[in-house]
């Protein structure tokens, strides 16, 4: 009883380097990338294995930011519980870990999907684990803009799995993606500025102040429902999906209006959980407008 618990234990441990949460949303997106790519239903056995593929780069990818902002993670009162602050893991065996994932994933990707969306997948590791990791987020406030290209990319390979190409609608999912990622993250970054404060992390809220981060997510917001327009502008939607964006946009506007105008944590917080729902429902609302009769 004692093993099967310790094993339990582990993989807990392990399955927390991987920050389920935020794959799933990965795998979500990339998902409705592959079954956006055709106009009937993607093979299903390309869906299984590319999903596979992606989730466990993506969990991997995870890992090794774990890795790298230990410290910064012990610093933090929303992180130090992970594995690696708390003593549960050794750098060692994380490193393995994410090797171990990484590479079955990308093994599959290039050998049970295609070797595009393998590395398209690569260079999206290397995006967030290097660029975004190492190099943008403790160098400069504009981290999450810049590294945020390497998080818009699931809808792409998606897109690229099914296709084996990359199209000017994939491209515009990924814009979509792009535009969300500064004002989701700094509502998140604002309630938690004294965390990132302490952890030494030049984050906007940080190094330009509570006002101007809101005001930079007010102008996001706006950019974000202009370019959710964008599946329908060229005809990849219809009206059923419009109406979803903007009602899905007018809420979003909504929050980052009030952030500016009437600030408070815990209407950061609700704007942060807003949009995560956001971006969920835009991309189901693009899958049921594919499919309507």
């Amino acid at each position: 009883m004692t093993t099967l618990a310790a094993a339990d234990s582990r993989l807990r441990q392990f399955l927390a380097l991987t920050k389920p949460r935020v794959v799933s949303l990965i795998v979500f997106c990339a998902v409705i990338g592959m079954f956006l790519a055709v106009p009937g239903l993607p093979p299903p056995q390309r869906v299984f294995f590319a999903t596979v593929g992606i989730a466990l780069v993506a969990g991997a990818a995870a890992a090794i930011n774990c890795l790298v902002e230990q410290h910064i993670d012990a610093a933090m009162l929303r992180t130090r519980w992970r594995p690696l602050p708390a003593g549960q893991l050794t750098p060692r065996t994380t490193l393995a870990f994410a090797a171990v994932v990484g590479g079955a994933g990308l093994w599959i990707l290039w050998a049970l999907v295609n070797p595009l969306t393998m590395w398209l997948t690569l260079g999206t590791f290397v995006g967030y684990a290097i660029v975004y990791t190492v190099l943008l987020k403790p160098a400069t406030p504009q981290n999450i803009v810049i590294g945020g290209a390497s998080g818009a990319m699931p809808p792409v390979l998606g897109w690229a799995a099914v296709t084996n190409g990359v199209s000017a609608e994939a491209l515009i999912l990924f814009l979509i993606i792009f535009a969300w990622t500064p004002p989701h993250f700094w509502a998140l970054a604002l309630y938690r500025t004294q965390d990132y404060a302490r952890a030494g992390l030049p984050m906007l809220p940080v190094t330009h102040g509570s006002r101007y981060t809101r005001l930079m997510i007010v102008l996001y917001t706006v950019v974000l429902v202009a370019v959710s327009c964008l599946p329908f502008a060229i005809r990849m939607s219809g009206y059923p999906y419009l109406v979803a964006a903007l009602a899905l946009g007018a809420g979003f506007l909504g929050y980052a209006w009030r952030l500016w105008r009437n600030y408070s944590d815990a209407l950061s917080r609700r704007a942060f959980r807003y949009s995560i729902l956001y971006l969920a429902a835009l991309f189901t609302a693009l899958l049921v407008d594919h499919y309507w009769p």
